[in-house]
């Protein structure tokens, strides 16, 4: 069975993609990424050092980009005009690079996305030929609006982002999946492993997560937990689950009992 996960021109095994923040150091990062078995990584360019300071620990580093897709994020941005300020910085970091994450949030309290600002920046960034994947809120609308304005991903949350409380609003999440012609990746809330593996039997394209892994109590085992949830949850979504009934049905067939 052929199970393409495709970004941007790129084909990828992994359906799990992971951020960088809230590790105690840069060699927990690099072991819990390993364990997760990620090949995208997610970085906060106006938190994290990727070569704006030379003088700093550069996560580039220990997470290469010849090993790992960096996908630059604009976490902190509260206006259009910071995200997309913010994206620029990046890809002149990463030498031209085009794929970024795109987040305007809201408010510090529950840092739920500004859709006005998001379709701002996202209208600006696609014409100056970004590839975007954006975090939204799991209204089907603006995702629709998001799509067809040229984004390659949608990115709706599953809740709060470092809430923990994983998928609140499968039905919104299933409309949105039904009408998107791009790949829709589950992104802030989710908590554990089974928070992820619903996601992915929801038919998510995939489950972007930090502080879930971060702050685990060991976050290198987590990160695995974590990549098995996803390689179980998308088995699952593809073999398609039994219907269910309200009442039981027997294991074994009754025709032709010998007694």
């Amino acid at each position: 069975m052929t199970d393409v996960f495709e970004l941007a021109g790129r084909r990828y095994q992994s359906r799990l993609l992971v951020g960088t923040g809230k590790y105690k150091d840069l060699e927990e990062t690099r072991l819990a990424i390993e364990a997760s078995g990620a090949e995208i990584v997610t970085v906060a360019v106006r938190r994290t050092n990727i070569g704006q300071n030379p003088n700093e620990p550069n996560l580039l580093e220990v997470l290469p980009p010849n090993k790992y897709t960096i996908l630059p994020n604009t976490a902190g941005c509260y206006t259009a005009e910071d995200a997309v300020r913010t994206c620029r910085l990046a890809r002149e970091l990463l030498d031209g690079h085009n794929l970024v994450k795109l987040e305007v949030l809201g408010d510090e309290k529950t840092l739920y996305p500004n859709v006005v600002e998001t379709l701002k920046a996202a209208e600006i960034l696609v014409k100056d030929g970004f590839d975007i994947m954006v975090y939204t809120s799991d209204d089907p609308i603006i995702a629709k609006q998001l799509e067809d304005m040229g984004c390659i991903a949608v990115m709706p949350l599953g809740s709060l982002i470092g809430s923990g409380l994983g998928i609140v609003n499968p039905y919104n999440l299933r409309i949105i999946m039904e009408q998107a012609n791009v790949p829709i990746i589950i992104d802030a809330g989710v908590g554990t492993a089974s928070d992820a593996a619903i996601a992915m039997e929801l038919g998510c394209a995939g489950v972007l997560m930090n502080t879930a892994i971060a702050k685990a109590q060991h976050p290198i085992l987590m990160a695995s937990a974590m990549r098995k949830a996803v390689e179980a949850g998308r088995e699952s979504f593809l073999a398609g689950r039994m219907p269910k009934k309200l009442y039981a049905t027997a294991s074994s067939p009754l025709e032709g009992k010998f007694f």
